[in-house]
C-alpha cells in the first residue's frame, strides 16, 4: 500500500562566495515570475541570481539566489515562490486479478472495444502528451507509435524510464491498437508524445511539471496527461495550466489516492476541477479510479474536485525493463517481446480518459477542448448527474464517441 505522500520543500542548500548581498544567507532555488524581459539580466545580477531554467511562455524563471526577499521587492517581479514537489499518484497492485477476468478488462468495461475502426484511425490527427517519468521505448506498444520525446530536466531527447510509471501510463493512453502485440491503448492511432519531467524516483519539481506542459503544448499536443500530484500548488503551475487552456489544449489529471486521509486536495487535479465546483465545468478533467463493479476504488480521492472516473484497480499496462515499481507481472499469450503487469491508482485511470478524448476529437474534429470535456462528462455512466464518489460516473468511450458524432 502507498504511504502518505509528504510535501518536500524545493530548497537547495547551496552557499555562494564572492560579491553579492551583505547577508550570507544560503542560496535558495525559487521560481520568479517577471513582467517584462527588458532589463531582466541586470535585475538578476543585482541579487546574485543564477538562472537554472527559463519558461518564456509563462514569463517565469527558476533561479538560485541568496536574496529572494530582495527579488520580491523589484517592480518588474510578479512573484517569487519556492515550488513544491509532485509525486506520481500510483498504488501498484499486490496481486493478480482474479482468474477468469480478461487481461485488459478495462477496455471492454468502458466500451472502448465498441468504437468504430474509422474513429480509431482518425485519431492519428491528435497528439497525446504524457508528462511523467519518461517511457521505455522498447515496449512494443510504444515503439510502434514512434513517439516524440523530450526530457525537460536535462534538455535531451532521451526519456529512459527507470521508474516504470510513465511507461505504464503511456501504454494506457496511446499504446498501439494495431501492432498485434500486447495491449490496446485507449487513444487508437493517436500520436504519442513522451515528456520526462522527474528529478528522481517519482518526484517532480512543479517547475519541471510546468515546463513539461509548456513543451508539450508548443510541440503540438492537443491532450496532456498528468498522472502526478501533491497537496499544494504554485503560481507557475497555475499559469502553465492557463497557458495550455489558452492554446485549446485539454488537460487530464489524476484525482489522487488519498481517500483514507480524508480526501485532501490534490494538485494539479484541483486546478482542473476546482474545490467546491461539484462537477461544474473547470479547466480540464480530474479523474478518479473505479472498480470492476463501477464503484469508487477504496483509495480513490472523492469530493468536489472529481470530474469522472475510469477503471483503476488491477488494470493492465506495459511495464518498463528495470521498473522499480512492484507491478504484478502478467504473461500474455502470444506476446513475443513486451512486458506487462497490473497496477492500481488514479494514475492509471487518467490516461484512459486522455485516450478517450483523442477518440472524441477524432469523431468530431470541430469540438473545442471544453466541448470534448463536456462530451466525456455527459456520456459517462452517471447519465449527466454528478456524485462525490465518481463524479459524472465511469468513462464510457463508445457513448462518448457516439455523442461527439451526433454533434457534427
Amino acid at each position: 500500500m502507498r504511504a502518505r505522500l509528504a510535501l518536500l520543500p524545493a530548497l537547495v542548500a547551496v552557499f555562494v562566495t564572492g560579491s553579492g548581498p551583505a547577508t550570507s544567507a544560503p542560496a535558495r532555488e525559487v521560481t520568479v515570475g517577471y513582467g517584462s524581459a527588458a532589463g531582466l539580466s541586470a535585475l538578476l545580477a543585482r541579487h546574485d541570481a543564477v538562472v537554472t531554467r527559463r519558461l518564456p511562455a509563462l514569463r517565469a524563471l527558476e533561479v538560485v539566489t541568496p536574496d529572494a526577499a530582495g527579488l520580491r521587492r523589484e517592480p518588474n517581479v510578479r512573484f517569487v515562490q519556492a515550488a513544491p514537489f509532485r509525486v506520481s499518484t500510483a498504488e501498484p497492485a499486490l496481486e493478480l486479478a482474479p482468474a477468469g477476468i480478461p487481461y485488459e478488462w478495462q477496455y471492454a468495461a468502458t466500451g472502448a472495444d465498441r468504437v468504430p475502426d474509422w474513429v480509431r484511425q482518425a485519431a492519428a490527427a491528435v497528439t497525446i502528451a504524457v508528462v511523467d517519468t519518461g517511457a521505455d521505448l522498447r515496449a512494443p506498444d510504444l515503439a510502434a507509435k514512434v513517439p516524440a520525446t523530450h526530457d525537460v530536466v536535462n534538455g535531451k531527447a532521451s526519456v529512459r524510464d527507470d521508474v516504470g510509471h510513465g511507461t505504464f501510463v503511456a501504454s494506457l493512453a496511446a499504446g498501439s491498437v494495431s501492432n498485434g502485440e500486447g495491449l490496446s491503448g485507449f487513444g487508437g492511432d493517436a500520436r504519442l508524445m513522451v515528456v520526462k519531467a522527474n528529478r528522481g524516483p517519482r518526484r517532480f519539481d512543479v517547475v519541471d511539471e510546468a515546463a513539461g506542459i509548456v513543451w508539450a503544448v508548443e510541440h503540438g499536443a492537443r491532450i496532456v496527461n498528468l498522472s502526478l500530484g501533491g497537496p499544494l500548488t504554485a503560481r507557475v503551475e497555475r499559469e502553465a495550466v492557463e497557458y495550455a487552456v489558452s492554446k485549446g489544449v485539454l488537460l487530464v489529471a489524476a484525482a489522487g489516492n488519498e481517500h483514507r486521509y480524508g480526501d485532501p486536495l490534490e494538485y494539479p487535479a484541483a486546478l482542473l476541477q476546482p474545490p467546491g465546483s461539484d462537477g461544474a465545468a473547470g479547466r480540464g478533467l480530474s479523474v478518479g479510479a473505479s472498480t470492476r463493479s463501477g464503484g469508487r476504488a477504496p483509495f480513490s480521492t472523492a469530493g468536489s474536485t472529481v470530474t469522472l472516473a475510469a477503471p483503476g484497480v488491477h488494470v493492465l499496462g506495459a511495464v518498463s525493463r528495470g521498473s522499480v515499481l512492484g507491478f504484478a507481472r502478467a504473461v500474455l499469450p502470444g506476446s513475443l517481446a513486451g512486458s506487462y503487469g497490473y497496477g492500481s491508482g488514479t494514475s492509471y485511470a487518467a490516461p484512459q480518459v486522455a485516450g478517450a478524448a483523442a477518440l472524441v476529437w477524432a469523431a468530431n474534429p470541430t469540438l473545442t477542448a471544453a466541448e470534448v470535456a463536456d462530451v466525456l462528462r455527459r456520456s459517462a455512466s452517471g447519465g449527466g448527474t454528478w456524485n462525490r464518489d465518481t463524479g459524472y460516473g465511469v468513462l464510457n468511450v463508445a457513448n462518448a464517441v457516439a455523442l461527439a458524432g451526433a454533434l457534427v
